[in-house]
């Protein structure tokens, strides 16, 4: 039915509601619809929390941010213990090509938040960037960091 996707599997609870594809997510503590992004970030929060340490109460999901007075929703940002942002993700369909539009947009989130790592996935293929705030250069990382090396 759907993509396998380049994350850890897991026990996934989706359901038909009124027609509707829907996938529980976790964060959220609702179920949402089911849509190839949504299959994606699901995976992601999981992969982010199961196999990277990142407490689940410290993740949010479609987290509102305004970029040039524009509000945007910025798909995961995950937050130290002290609160501030450390990681956004942003996530794509499996479809979709990542390219240098989609990282600039999760650079645009991030201009507000001011998070230290970014990452851009589409389930098959991730990149994760970490961020030198004085500079605003990135540096490619070769996977997501463990919470307990950077939270």
């Amino acid at each position: 039915m759907h993509v396998t996707l380049n994350l850890p599997q897991f026990d996934i609870k989706t359901r038909l509601y009124k027609e509707q594809h829907q996938i529980y997510d976790t964060i959220r503590k609702k179920y949402v619809a089911l849509t190839p992004e949504e299959w994606v970030r699901q995976h992601f929060v999981n992969y982010l929390i199961v196999h990277r340490g990142y407490p689940a109460g410290l993740i949010n999901i479609e987290f509102a941010v305004t970029v040039n007075g524009m509000l945007q929703r910025a798909d995961i940002v995950a937050y130290a213990r002290s609160g501030k942002p450390l990681l956004v993700v942003e996530c794509k369909a499996p479809v979709v090509k990542l390219d240098t539009e989609t990282f600039s947009q999760a650079a645009r989130y991030n201009l507000s938040l001011k998070a230290s790592y970014l990452v851009v996935t589409n389930g098959i293929k991730h990149y994760c960037s970490r961020v030198d705030l004085q500079s605003k250069q990135f540096k490619s990382i070769p996977e997501v960091p463990l919470f307990s090396q950077i939270g």
